[in-house]
């Protein structure tokens, strides 16, 4: 027969996962006594082939099968209660492997890698979570430390998105164009991110994209380069609630609006009063953890040569042209669009047309110099 096409949600009243077992009474004991589940449903009674058990979120229909292939289950445990010896890998009578997991596991940052990235504004788009295509900006992730996307929506109006949250380390989004509608945990009522606007995103903050301006482009970076994306099934935004010092895993959140925000002069490059900024507001949230800001050329500038030897520093052209300097890596052209990572340890120098304007994030908010 063929598919109908009728949604089905409405009428699920449970999801059960099958473990195929060839000894059920003994599957059932392991489940029971040695990991605690609890038994919902049990048949026959006289001889017993089928059973329904759930625990820990899990719902599982036990089928006594002959030859069953053996299946993987994953336990989130809270490891400092468990005793020092307890295994971490268990296997079933009937073949099942069982791991322990760490519920409480912290974020994995990797070592990383000094590299020098150039990527030039292409038509390359990819399809990611709720539709949205997606622009790579450091396709080698600088060893998984780091990730920078480019991120667009074309057609504008509600997003399929969910109240979601992220394990992460760094997290911010930069409107380049147009207009998206957001609403975050205990921030108020939605609010509109124009562009040149700037939102940072503490660890595990509940947030929701409600829906977005035609032709919609943001700048998103984040640390680590992948990072777990956790739906919240239970919370609902907004919350009626403003705490704008609330901490979240040692970082506030920072909404920039960039009419609200004062340029001033910047010369922390060395380029004197041909060049100034407007500060996000991300050094004082984070407790100098990232800086972000953004940076314009009222005249034709240059920096003096730099090295630095922080542990990223992002450009992003947002509009104008910029020409950089590298001492390994020759000198380059960028355009709007295009970005560069630049390594510790080099040194490198802008020369900055009248009306460049780019967004700079680093980490530490200060770099250290060489």
């Amino acid at each position: 027969m063929a598919d109908s096409g009728i949604a089905l949600a409405p009428h699920i009243r449970l999801a059960q996962v099958v473990l195929p077992c060839a000894d059920l009474a003994a599957e059932l004991r392991f489940f029971t006594e040695r990991l605690g589940f609890r038994v919902n449903l049990i048949m026959p009674a006289d001889a017993p082939s089928l059973a329904v058990i759930n625990g820990h979120g899990l719902m599982l229909r036990l089928e006594q099968a002959k030859n069953a292939a053996p299946l993987a289950l994953r336990l989130l445990c809270n490891m400092k209660s468990l005793p020092a010896d307890t295994p971490r890998d268990l296997t079933s009578p009937g073949g099942t492997r069982i791991a322990l997991i760490d519920a409480q596991a912290g974020i994995e940052i990797p070592a990383g890698t000094n590299e020098f990235v150039l990527t030039r504004m292409t038509d390359q788009w990819g399809v990611g979570r709720a539709g949205m295509q997606y622009r790579d900006l450091i396709p080698s992730r600088l060893g998984g430390r780091f990730i920078a996307s480019h991120i667009r929506i074309q057609d504008g109006g509600p997003v399929p998105d969910y109240v979601h949250f992220h394990k992460i380390r760094f997290q911010m989004i930069f409107c380049k164009t147009g207009w998206a509608r957001l609403v975050y945990e205990d921030q108020g009522e939605p609010f509109l991110l124009e562009a040149g606007d700037c939102v940072l995103q503490p660890p595990e903050i509940r947030h929701r994209v409600l829906e977005a301006s035609p032709g919609l482009e943001v700048i998103e970076i984040g640390c680590p380069a992948v990072h777990e994306t956790f739906a919240d099934q239970v919370m609902t935004l907004p919350t009626r609630r403003s705490l704008p010092e609330r901490d979240y895993g040692g970082q506030r959140f920072v909404r920039h609006i960039a009419k609200q925000a004062p340029w001033q002069p910047w010369q922390t490059l060395g380029g004197g009063a041909n060049f100034e900024y407007r500060d996000i507001g991300i050094e004082a949230a984070t407790d100098g953890l990232a800086g972000v800001r953004v940076v314009r050329a009222k005249t034709r500038a240059a920096t003096k040569q730099q090295v630095h030897r922080g542990e990223f520093n992002f450009l992003f052209v947002l509009a104008g042209e910029l020409t950089l300097r590298h001492s390994q890596f020759g000198q380059h052209q960028l355009a709007a669009g295009d970005s560069c990572v630049l390594p510790a340890g080099a040194p490198y120098a802008l020369n900055a047309e009248a009306g460049l304007e780019m967004l700079e994030v680093t980490l530490p908010a200060r770099l250290p110099k060489a």
